[in-house]
């Protein structure tokens, strides 16, 4: 879809230093765009691209703007504005209502008008799908679940019984929402598993990522609140809590009975344990490790980064020698005390 820049930037919240009768249908990098399409630069590192680009505009920061040789769509925040741009002009494709042939769908399903059901989707009894939901090629929709308004599961998305998904939800192929916890009980040596029976809701806006699972609860419904966002190969365990507009990224884990604010973020492979209460506005670091709760907002890391092989092998052989080193200076600092009471005047 083709804008004027006088247009674009109206509806973007941005400021337009150029020409405002310039049209753009696409958004391109800054290094390898043609005319025609717009540009962004948020991180520093790619300033040395700016002289050279052939865009027809670039969003940047007023504080770069300057440096621009082209048309600049001028914001505070130039990612948050190119994320808007790039919705504009490259809309979701429209879908036609109406199932494929070989759809499976249950005679007391309820479904709205307005929704597509794709090649091979099997849609189970007593599930109910609002208006302007699309549902890709291989879905199951389990038997009592519930979908709202114009959600969108892309393809191959399980929802198990009695899943809830608010509006506007955008489900990532291979998603499973609604499988097992990992609940056993030890019966001597020997894993009795735990019946499973509660479900998953998920509420409005919420994105979930391509490969990632949400476990059910064991009695409890597990719950993603509006807005959250998570990325692909995530595992959110049975009975878990996520407050509104956390974000987290792919491979992170979360263990059964946490909860986690709002306005969170877990960057990538982050480990939280179980039954912890993480605050609002917490926010951990690549690969951190958490094995105890934070309440308090604020930056909090847990992780050792990479060495050499060699420099690794030292540090972990000086560990294996701490508790020997601990006793020894035990041993040395009672000597001193000795010392310094026999020098102590009397």
């Amino acid at each position: 879809m083709a804008y004027r820049l006088g247009d674009l930037a109206e509806r973007v919240g941005a400021v337009l230093r150029g020409d405002a009768l310039c049209e753009v249908d696409h958004v391109g990098q800054l290094q390898s765009a043609l005319p025609g399409a717009v540009s962004f630069l948020a991180n520093s590192r790619y300033l040395k691209h700016l002289a050279n680009t052939r865009a027809s505009a670039v969003i940047i920061s007023p504080e770069l703007a300057d440096k621009s040789p082209v048309n600049a769509l001028v914001s505070d925040n130039p990612y948050l504005c190119y994320a808007r741009t790039a919705d504009l002009l490259h809309p979701r494709p429209e879908f036609e209502a109406g199932a494929h042939p070989s759809a499976v769908i249950s005679e007391d399903a309820v479904i709205a008008e307005g929704v597509w059901i794709g090649p091979c989707a099997v849609i189970e009894a007593g599930s109910r799908i609002d208006q302007g939901v699309f549902i890709g090629p291989g879905c199951v929709v389990g038997a009592g679940s519930r979908i709202g308004r114009d959600c969108r599961l892309v393809a191959n998305v399980t929802l198990c019984a009695r899943a809830k998904i608010g509006e506007r939800v955008l489900i990532h192929p291979g998603a499973v929402i609604g499988s097992d916890g990992f609940g056993l009980a030890n019966d001597r040596g020997k894993w009795i598993k735990v019946p499973q029976l509660g479900s998953v809701t998920i509420g409005n806006d919420v994105e979930i990522g391509a490969n990632t699972t949400v476990d059910c609860g064991t009695i409890n419904d597990t719950c993603i609140a509006d807005g959250v966002k998570l990325d692909n190969q995530i595992q959110i365990a049975h009975n878990v809590e996520i407050g509104e507009n956390t974000a987290i990224a792919g491979c992170a884990g979360i263990a059964g009975s946490t909860k986690v604010g709002k306005n969170c973020t877990l960057a990538g492979g982050v480990g939280l344990a179980g039954h912890l209460d993480i605050g609002d506005n917490v926010h951990f670091s690549g690969q951190s490790l958490v094995t105890r709760s934070f309440t308090e907002p604020g930056h909090y890391s847990g992780n050792l980064p990479a060495v050499t092989t060699g420099e690794w092998r030292k540090t972990i052989a000086r560990i294996r020698r701490m508790n020997d080193m601990m006793q020894r200076l035990r041993v040395l600092e009672k000597r001193v005390e000795a010392i310094d009471a026999r020098h102590k005047p009397d």
